[in-house]
């Protein structure tokens, strides 16, 4: 049986060993999970060093401050390069970042009307949905029939024709007016799309 202090110190050490590892998912097996018998060494600068065995190259990757990186687990012998893991990670999230701030993302913004709408009306929706075309997302617009507007889609169909042609400037019509249940839609999307 254990004496209290030593269960609580050793309970100390195994909570300081598991927050050693910052790094949350690690995409690489690293130093000691490295368990192939032979490995194929890539040294920090980029040298190749040889083929050895897996604690050779451990020990050499300690002797440097730096960590055994498995690159290629597929290759016959597996490839490790030795690194500073950490900055590595850290350039690559950088890397990441800078990507998906590059990113344009495309939303679509949608117009609604009805078959009876007035002519003011229209014109805030047409200034709404060209507005929305010159920041460069795409548009769907639509018309709601209610009741016995359903026996008059033809008209729904005509607004879209004459919404589509006011936006011709700025847009151009990527699938035409179609019945969908109670709704009628069409899709622009700006003429300067990259």
């Amino acid at each position: 049986m254990l004496c209290g202090c030593f269960a609580a110190s050793a309970f100390f050490v195994e909570i300081w060993n598991w927050r050693c590892f910052p790094i949350g998912k690690l995409d690489h097996q690293l130093n000691e999970e490295i368990r192939d018998k032979e490995v194929r060494v890539i040294g920090a600068d980029g040298t190749q060093l040889g083929i050895m065995s897996s604690a050779d190259a451990l020990n050499l990757a300690y002797e440097k401050d730096l960590d055994l990186v498995k690159i290629s687990p597929t290759a016959t012998p597996p490839v490790c390069k030795i690194m500073d893991y950490g900055k590595f990670r850290f350039e690559q999230i950088k890397k990441e970042k800078e990507a998906k701030k590059n990113q344009r993302v495309v939303e679509i913004k949608e117009v609604r009307m009805s078959p009876n709408i007035d002519v003011a009306d229209f014109n805030v929706k047409l200034k709404n949905a060209q507005k929305f075309l010159t920041e460069g997302n795409r548009v769907k617009v639509t018309v709601r029939f209610r009741g016995r507007e359903m026996a008059h889609t033809s008209i729904g169909e005509e607004l879209l024709k004459n919404f589509g042609a006011s936006c011709a400037e700025v847009a151009n019509v990527e699938k035409n007016p179609k019945l969908d249940g109670r709704h009628m839609s069409m899709f622009l999307s700006p003429k300067n799309a990259k």
